[in-house]
């Protein structure tokens, strides 16, 4: 796991220029730094950067940019290849000098091309430069488990592992994306490809962007196109499914126990998170299995009793045979957290599950440099609630339908039917654009952030690019493409590199996903059990009795802080004057907002009228500003 940045620019950018820009990024990678820069064609430089975390191969030889032996070929590149050892033995006449995946990336390049990304099995983001073809490409892996930006300034094109970096590079403009602000209160997070800032971008999961420094007539100078993605793999795996359920859950187990002993491999200390629910604890299990020595896991508890699970990821750990640690946090910690988000999360991200991902990562680090988590297993398997109240959702559409068209006659629409109607049953009925179907929400949330910004337009438009009837499938699919990567993978990602720590999730293996594809609905949603297939093989290994609950979670009591110990700040950005200055929401109608909502708080469960998370939101991103644009 590290950090990497660099250009290709006509402009100049020297060695001292990138070399700060890199070192923006230390907590990515404080064992090692390198910065290069090379002489291009088109009258372009090309510069390399990267700060290293030590994983693999925890020698010099390790050290970035890396160059093939003869020199054609350089790369930057930060993550894991799983599958590199595997991949090595494709390279006979290679003569490899370290044991690192980053060499084996050159080496496939010099067999493959630019086609070997297909065959990397791991989390990547790579920068490589062809000094043959005087071509630069940025790869992202998959899922997007690891992060890559690039600014595009004219001709020229600066990319790194965070926004920090790009911040830093000498004529970036600060503009903001004022487009992407009501996404941003409604969503919480911005989804790809996406920034905060107008001229600056996410490379997309499973893309890459090739630039060419002196293209040929009719070439573009850059494009990018996919090697992979959720709607391909899907449509391929449907069209291969698996029907018998105990030929599925060993093939299943099977190629999760393949996917958790390759992410053991490091040549540093190795744990789990544990949370006590079903994903940690099977990857934990998987772990334990896999490992001579007892696996170090780590959770956090917390002094709120409703919300502590403490109690059974200890009981989990001990029926596995773990070392476990555990803290019980106190409020004030998680308090303490919320002024340094702007600073590791480099673009607003308002998911306050980041405060007690920052607080196990924090607990783990201590003791080791690598640590498992059970992500992507509510996605893949329809784990979460939403799923469950969208095929309940689905199948009284058609009643939705009449009540709203009824709703609609002369006298009972002046009437205000539809308004009057309980809060689950309006929300169905006003449920009639096509393009939104899994995408339920209330008017009112809809209404407010049209107050604030002028727009309502704050939902993914790509379902029906799906093809698919079943709305539990199209919502899965539609969060693998967004929630995933652009909140989930993001949020552990800034979490976890905040104490220098490399997080992996065996999940969101290549193998486990497309294997996903292939399996009935009914495996993973059987008769209302969501993920059963993940559940079943959990079984093999922990007592059903140490799994079987009602999930609480953890939430950040948002109306409690926000109208407590943060309200003074939060009226400060409220302030109509500073709104007006500041000129990007509506100063009344947000002043108003937050003046009336920390009169009455929240509405409570089934009203519609829950407003933290979107003051929650505004909060965040005026942190945020305060750091980046008043800078």
């Amino acid at each position: 796991m590290c950090g990497i940045s660099g250009f290709i620019s006509k402009r100049r950018i020297t060695l001292e220029d990138l070399t700060a820009m890199n070192d923006t990024m230390y907590h990515r990678g404080p064992n090692d730094s390198g910065v290069e820069i090379y002489d291009g064609a088109g009258g372009y430089a090309v510069g390399f950067a990267q700060r290293r975390l030590s994983i693999m191969d925890l020698s010099p030889l390790g050290h970035q940019p890396m160059h093939a032996a003869d020199k054609r070929v350089s790369v930057v590149f930060n993550g894991e290849i799983y599958n590199f050892q595997e991949l090595k033995k494709e390279f006979s006449g290679y003569p490899f000098c370290s044991q690192c995946d980053t060499e084996v990336i050159l080496a496939a390049y010099e067999k493959w091309g630019i086609d070997c990304v297909s065959r990397f099995n791991g989390m990547f983001a790579i920068a490589l430069y062809d000094r043959d073809a005087q071509e630069v490409y940025l790869v992202r892996d998959r899922i997007g488990k690891k992060p890559l930006y690039y600014w595009e300034d004219g001709e020229n094109l600066v990319f790194a592992s965070e926004l920090k970096p790009i911040l830093a590079c000498p004529g970036f403009d600060r503009k903001l994306n004022p487009d992407i602000l009501p996404v941003f209160l409604y969503q919480q997070y911005i989804p790809e490809p996406d920034t905060i800032f107008e001229q600056v971008k996410k490379l997309c999961p499973g893309t890459i962007l090739r630039f060419r420094l002196q293209p040929d007539n009719g070439q573009k100078r850059r494009e990018c196109f996919s090697y992979w993605s959720i709607k391909e793999s899907y449509q391929k795996g449907i069209a291969d499914p698996v029907t018998d359920f105990s030929q599925a859950k060993a093939e299943l187990k099977a190629i999760l126990q393949k996917s958790v002993k390759s992410r053991m491999e490091a040549d540093v200390p190795l744990g789990t998170f544990l949370s006590g629910g079903y994903d940690s604890s099977l990857m934990t299990a998987m772990a334990q299995e896999a490992s001579e020595a007892p696996v170090k896991t780590f959770s956090i508890g917390f002094e709120e009793k409703q919300y502590d699970e403490s109690g059974y990821a200890s009981a989990v750990a001990k029926h596995l045979g773990t070392q476990h640690t555990e803290e019980i946090i106190r409020e004030k910690q998680m308090l303490e957290l919320v002024e340094s988000i702007p600073q590791y999360f480099d673009e607003p991200m308002a998911d306050s599950s980041e405060i007690p991902t920052m607080l196990v990562s924090a607990l783990a680090r201590k003791q080791v440099t690598v640590a498992l988590s059970g992500d992507g297993g509510d996605e893949f398997f329809c784990g979460y609630q939403m799923y469950q109240k969208l095929g309940q959702a689905q199948k009284l559409d058609a009643a939705g339908a009449l009540i709203y068209g009824i709703s609609q006659l002369p006298g009972l629409k002046q009437a205000n039917l539809l308004g009057r109607l309980p809060f689950s049953v309006r929300t169905i009925a006003q449920n009639r654009d096509k393009r939104y179907k899994t995408q339920l929400c209330s008017d009112k949330y809809l209404a407010c952030v049209k107050s604030l910004t002028g727009t309502d337009q704050v939902r993914f438009d790509r379902e029906l690019d799906y093809h698919v009837k079943n709305w539990q499938i199209r919502r899965m699919l539609l969060d693998m493409d967004t929630y995933l990567p652009g909140d989930i993978l993001c949020k552990v990602d800034r979490a976890s590199m905040k104490y220098s720590l490399e997080a992996r999730c065996p999940i969101l293996d290549q193998r486990v996903m497309e294997y996903s594809f292939r399996l009935p609905h009914s495996f993973k949603d059987h008769n209302g059990c969501q993920k059963y297939i993940l559940k079943e093989i959990a079984y093999d290994y922990i007592p059903r009795e140490l799994l079987d609950r009602k999930k609480t979670g953890f939430s950040v009591p948002l109306d409690k802080w926000l109208r407590g110990p943060l309200k003074n700040k939060l009226t400060d950005y409220a302030s109509p004057a500073f709104l007006k200055q500041q000129g990007l929401f509506d100063a009344d109608a947000a002043s108003k907002l937050i003046a009336d909502w920390l009169g009455a708080g929240d509405g409570g469960a089934y009203t519609g009228s829950n407003y933290s998370r979107i003051i929650w939101a505004f909060f965040i991103f005026q942190q945020w500003a305060e750091r980046y644009l008043q800078a």
